[in-house]
């Protein structure tokens, strides 16, 4: 493969997609884009288009599909202008004395005109760009394999004399279109998905690109009324890892105890739990104290409400709307009837690289793996998530809620403990005719960290971890026997 630096490059201007190609299409090259109805291939060609024209290139875009008042309407849906862009419309190619000639079939006449017509624009125009949409028609008006493999060969021949790069639109007929595949230097792929619940899914795909590294896979894109944003899968061990890592306290003495000092940066934390055990005021502990400490967080919250996550961290002693309101904290809630996957993981990077957010937290992994049900791979995005994190040296925290209250029915509805460098189990149990709680540490691969079991008390202005519950055993277990005395165990 030749180096990348040697090929010359053209960007598309598609935020996501120059990246996804390491820089942008081949230039002087011929490439495929393929796609059904709806999935934004007209969309697509014009941002290319407009990205050429903004750099002073030549562009065309010729269309055997649609009239130029239509590609004028799409344009004015997103408030763009077709200025700059020739629009070479060969939707009603005339076929001269076409109905008097009775040597030849109306459509090889219609074929040899179309082609004819396509090449002179091209050595007409001389474009820089240009965007054939489609060659549909063309394989219609072929009729034949080998006849629309013939006037293939002659495009690309012709598209390859003016150094253009050339954009072709196609649409799914049957099985691949394999000539026009292999013809082309780079194939992509758009498809469109409608779930059961929720907004429309759009995936784009890399299908090949030689002589070009590129992020293959499938990346999720969203057209927006600014055109399309394409969201490139992460690659989590790309770009260097920060190496250094401090910790982060919670600045309760008792938890901090439990985890010998706290959480270190660049390690992701699950906090897990029944209902009511405290698991989002715990993860917030860790936002409060990076704030104090003048460090940007980020938290993403797909079952709680910004007011009631002020509210209730209020009560506990913590005012989040102060460092909110000065951008120490980010607060943005999620709805995963409108958000895919990879959008999502854009979202989180982005805070991570342009917002400097140091701590991040998801609250909770168990509303967005419930809410997307249909969705392909989740857990191993969210393990690349995670590694991505660490590698930018953020300390991650997830919360997950788990079934059920006491007892052996309380239960993960997911198992992501193999992702996380520390668990933070928290319990109901039942002391002396109370409802109480309980924390320990069941994990933490980066140190040592306290085995014994605790009680949180959360109280009007302040959380609180005690000391090592000794009078118990049984505690985890929701149904502890009690083995000292029972003033012991009064508030």
């Amino acid at each position: 493969m030749p180096q990348e630096q040697s090929l010359p490059k053209a960007p598309t201007g598609i935020k996501g997609l120059d990246e996804v190609l390491s820089g942008g299409l081949p230039a002087g090259e011929m490439h495929l884009l393929e796609g059904g109805t709806g999935t934004g291939k007209t969309t697509l060609g014009l941002q290319f288009l407009m990205e050429g024209a903004g750099r002073g290139e030549k562009v065309a875009f010729i269309t055997l599909a649609q009239t130029a008042a239509a590609l004028n309407k799409v344009a004015a849906s997103f408030a763009w202008s077709l200025d700059g862009i020739d629009v070479v419309e060969l939707t009603d190619v005339s076929v001269q004395e076409s109905t008097q000639q009775t040597l030849f079939r109306t459509a090889d006449v219609e074929l040899g005109e179309t082609t004819a017509a396509i090449i002179d624009a091209m050595e007409r125009l001389r474009p820089d760009r240009v965007v054939l949409d489609s060659v549909a028609q063309i394989r219609m008006l072929a009729d034949m394999p080998l006849r629309y493999h013939r006037q293939l060969l002659s495009l690309r021949e012709q598209f390859s004399r003016g150094s253009a790069t050339v954009l072709i639109i196609d649409s799914p007929h049957g099985q691949q279109d394999q000539a026009l595949a292999d013809l082309s230097h780079g194939f992509i792929t758009l498809d469109r998905n409608v779930p059961e619940y929720g907004n429309v899914r759009r995936r784009l795909t890399v299908e090949k690109m030689r002589g070009l590294a590129f992020n293959g896979g499938n990346h999720n894109f969203r057209i927006r009324d600014s055109g399309i944003e394409v969201f490139p899968r992460l690659e989590p061990k790309k770009g260097s890892e920060r190496t250094s890592a401090g910790q982060v306290r919670s600045g309760i003495a008792g938890l901090d105890t439990l985890l010998d000092g706290g959480l270190e940066e660049g390690t992701a934390a699950l906090v897990l739990g029944a209902t009511g055990t405290g698991k989002s005021s715990v993860a917030s502990l860790y936002l409060h104290a990076a704030a104090q400490a003048g460090s940007h967080s980020a938290v993403f919250m797909f079952d709680e409400r910004p007011e009631t996550f002020f509210d209730r961290s209020a009560g506990l002693g913590m005012d989040m709307r102060k460092f909110v309101e000065d951008g120490r904290i980010t607060i943005t809630p999620i709805s995963t009837a409108e958000l895919s996957p990879g959008e999502f993981s854009q979202m989180v990077r982005d805070a991570v690289e342009e917002g400097g957010a140091r701590v991040v937290m998801m609250d909770s992994l168990t509303g967005y793996f419930h809410a997307m049900p249909q969705e392909d791979a989740l857990v191993s995005q969210m393990h690349d998530l995670l590694t991505f994190l660490g590698r930018k040296g953020v300390l991650s925290l997830l919360v997950v809620s788990q079934h059920g209250l006491l007892g052996q029915t309380v239960q993960a509805p997911i198992d992501v403990s193999y992702m996380a460098d520390t668990v933070i189990l928290l319990r109901h149990f039942e002391a002396i005719g109370e409802v109480r709680k309980a924390i320990s540490v069941i994990k933490k691969r980066q140190g040592p960290h306290e085995t014994t079991i605790r009680e949180l008390r959360m109280r009007p202005g302040s959380i609180e971890v005690g000391e090592p519950i000794r009078d118990f055993t049984g505690v985890l277990t929701g149904h502890p026997e009690f083995r000292g005395r029972p003033n012991d165990m009064a508030y």
